[in-house]
């Protein structure tokens, strides 16, 4: 694993002069009459780690089931690898992205195993030996043992859960995964651990990361470029200098108060 200090954060993204992998343009999406999100605009590009904050009722969440069809749009378009998918499902597009739902998601009455082959069973037709092999090769691509590819969710603990669910994401060895507040819930200690896990995988998959997420200590880290969700809509999108410098009430706050500048302290010393 690669250790934190070697870590360059808030880097360009290396193909930002290509077109982005996911393209989103004018988005509204709501419940009711009022939006939640309006005219939306957003660029995701291939190899980034993106981070996606915003304030608690914000549409952090929304924003990306939108993006992967899981919920309707009322206005705007979503283009995914050059393709509109705005109005429909395509099963071989949505084979080339993964997704951590907050709190894992796990089905409590399957196997970590188990588990990891429901996207193998639901989009390709392999013999179960090989499904099984695959399972526990992606168990320990997170980091957990072989042996843990046998327990429940119910036995192992809240890091094991969170890699357990990115081995599910993983099932596939999507281009994209989307990751829902992967730290929250975790220990200092095992949240620094799960950051170094998805930088790692980043760079050595080439994975293009999307991240939902309220950790000061993993925009600091290990994120490319952040984008910042309010007023329904990416309010502004940058590295972490470029937050600091962005004039507007909640991004000050969020990125140069007591606990913004603890995070940026931490940072110096991973």
């Amino acid at each position: 694993m690669t250790d934190l200090t070697t870590i360059t954060p808030a880097r360009p993204a290396e193909s930002a002069e290509d077109a982005p992998v996911i393209s989103v343009r004018g988005l509204t999406v709501g419940f009711g009459e009022e939006p939640i999100l309006q005219d939306l605009d957003l660029d995701i590009y291939k190899g980034e780690i993106l981070g996606i904050v915003g304030a608690s009722g914000a549409g952090k969440s929304v924003l990306t089931r939108a993006i992967l069809g899981l919920l309707p749009h009322q206005a705007g378009k979503v283009l995914a690898f050059g393709q509109d998918i705005s109005d429909r499902r395509d099963p071989d597009l949505e084979r080339r992205w993964g997704v951590l739902f907050q709190h894992g998601a796990l089905f409590s009455a399957l196997t970590v195993a188990e588990n990891i082959m429901v996207p193998m069973r639901e989009y390709l037709h392999l013999p179960e030996p090989l499904m099984e092999a695959l399972a526990v090769l992606k168990v320990e691509l997170v980091g957990l043992r072989a042996s843990d590819a046998g327990k429940y969710p119910s036995e192992l603990s809240g890091g094991m859960i969170k890699r357990a669910a990115l081995a599910r994401a993983l099932s596939l060895d999507p281009e994209i995964v989307f990751l829902d507040e992967p730290t929250s819930g975790l220990d200092p200690i095992s949240a620094a651990a799960f950051d170094r896990l998805i930088h790692d995988l980043s760079r050595t998959l080439g994975l293009t990361v999307v991240m939902v997420t309220h950790d000061l200590d993993t925009l600091h880290a290990i994120v490319d470029r952040i984008a910042v969700v309010g007023e329904k809509r990416v309010l502004v999108s940058g590295d972490i200098k470029t937050m600091e410098s962005f004039d507007h009430p909640w991004v000050r706050d969020y990125f140069t108060g007591v606990r913004a500048r603890a995070a940026g302290g931490a940072e110096a010393e991973i």
